[in-house]
């Protein structure tokens, strides 16, 4: 790494496998892979994670509702979020399985180092929610029920280890309210210091080997208990640096003044704000030092849902948009402080009008009457750059496709206004002036989309350097 070059380390959650993804998982990639591209163009050593949360008791259930032995249900799932990478274009860097070796290893590391204080064993009896994988207390259930899965929880009653979160209110605080951690958007910044304010709770982080039905990673010198999954999932974000054999990776990307950012959805950002810092701080180690937590996407005003049938599969979408018509779709359709909604009209309606009559047209209009001055362009100092360094900062990237946008609408009124076809006749030399700034401003423009729109933006620079036209988006029916 050199000297110039500042280590970025950026993740999304780890999903469960207990049935293939959906386009939540899908936009969820696409907002760090976006976010990735754009830190890697600007000279930063980005390493982009994801993955996947194989050692849940969902994912046992599952396969045994499927009737196959949970290893095989579990690989036959993770390959289809792995080919989320070929589907969506992702740049991830590497893809951590939480049943691996180097997993299991990393986990097993932590829990040993945690302060020997915050962990110990006691009986407990609560209700536990398996969708969650959490404990709940009765003012968490609406109507007797978890609000984040509409089932009721059932009750467990056991000796598990307990991890001492109660001690670690102050220090948490302190964290999150100076920003040494951040939290966005800011609302959940405060939604999390609201909740450290009505006192943390220590928490169970075993299960027994039954409960657990034989599956995840065993706790360290304690054969009857398994990890809770939360403790081993959260320990990917490092165990898939070498974390167990202080890699490389683990230095240059965690125990450094990098980067450490996390995207997650924000029904699990209680688990990343509270709970994986205060392990952290446990065992002597950095905490991130940004959480992002996105919105939901919902699909005709509702939650998808399998027994609605409206669960839209990412490859459905590419397979009528293209990757790059998926990509823009999912992202501008989620805004930052609240969920977005999918409905398959609004999705041909913004395709044909800002991919297919706004980008592809521009692209198209631009390189057909500007062919003679490709590639001979010196210098690009006629066009406005398009700083979007402050919302990409802050994970605004919905406001960034705006923005973008806004740019290509000004550029084809700009054509509509000077009439090219017309100056080339009448006044060549101002013809050749309007074109020259026009094909500067798509390569502005492209630069801008890169991170977004990989493939399309490819095109539009080899257009640009060789000539030659091709269609972008064809308009969807």
């Amino acid at each position: 790494m050199s000297s110039e070059k500042k280590p970025f380390y950026i993740t999304t959650a780890i999903d469960y496998v207990n049935g293939a993804p959906h386009v939540g998982h899908a936009t969820e990639k696409v907002i760090a892979d976006a976010i990735a591209r754009y830190w890697r163009a600007r000279g930063e050593e980005v390493f982009f994670l994801t993955g996947t949360d194989e050692n849940s008791l969902k994912n046992v259930q599952a396969a045994e509702a499927a009737g196959k032995e949970t290893s095989v249900f579990v690989d036959e799932n993770v390959q289809k979020f792995r080919d989320l990478g070929e589907t969506l274009h992702l740049s991830f860097d590497d893809f951590i399985r939480t049943t691996e070796k180097r997993h299991f290893d990393g986990a097993q590391k932590l829990w040993k180092l945690f302060a020997k204080d915050d962990v110990y064993k006691k009986k407990y009896r609560g209700l536990y929610c398996v969708g969650c994988e959490e404990f709940k207390l009765e003012k968490d259930l609406e109507n007797g029920l978890c609000p984040e899965h509409g089932r009721a929880p059932e009750m467990v009653e056991e000796e598990n280890w307990f991890f001492r979160l109660s001690a670690y209110g102050d220090v948490l605080k302190e964290k999150i309210a100076g920003d040494e951690m951040k939290i966005l958007p800011e609302f959940r910044k405060n939604e999390v210091l609201s909740f450290i304010d009505g006192g943390l709770e220590d928490f169970s982080i075993s299960r027994s080997v039954e409960r657990a039905k034989h599956w995840g990673v065993p706790v360290p010198d304690d054969p009857e208990q398994i990890m809770y999954v939360w403790v081993d999932a959260l320990s990917n974000y490092i165990t898939a640096l070498d974390f167990a054999t202080d890699g490389e990776r683990y230095e240059m990307f965690w125990n450094s003044d990098g980067e450490r950012t996390h995207v997650i959805g924000k029904g699990i950002l209680r688990f990343h704000a509270v709970y994986w810092p205060a392990m952290l701080l446990s065992a002597g180690l950095p905490i991130p030092t940004t959480i992002y937590a996105h919105e939901y996407l919902t699909v005709e005003g509702k939650k998808m849902s399998k027994s609605l049938g409206n669960v839209i599969a990412p490859g459905d979408l590419t397979e009528e948009f293209g990757t790059d018509g998926t990509r823009y779709l999912l992202l501008s359709s989620l805004p930052y402080s609240k969920d977005g909604d999918l409905s398959h009209d609004r999705m041909i309606e913004k395709y044909n009008a800002d991919l297919a009559n706004g980008l592809g047209n521009l692209a198209s209009r631009v390189l057909a009457l500007g062919g003679a001055f490709v590639g001979t362009q010196k210098d690009h100092a006629t066009v406005r750059s398009i700083d979007l360094t402050t919302e990409m900062e802050q994970f605004r990237l919905a406001e960034v496709l705006e923005r973008i946008w806004e740019r290509i609408a000004e550029a084809n009124k700009y054509i509509e206004d000077e009439k090219p076809w017309e100056l080339k006749k009448t006044d060549p030399e101002k013809f050749e002036a309007v074109m020259r700034h026009l094909l500067d401003e798509l390569r502005s423009i492209a630069e801008a989309l890169a991170p977004f729109l990989p493939e399309t933006t490819e095109k539009i620079f080899a257009m640009l350097e060789t000539g030659g036209k091709q269609m972008l988006f064809a308009r969807v029916e």
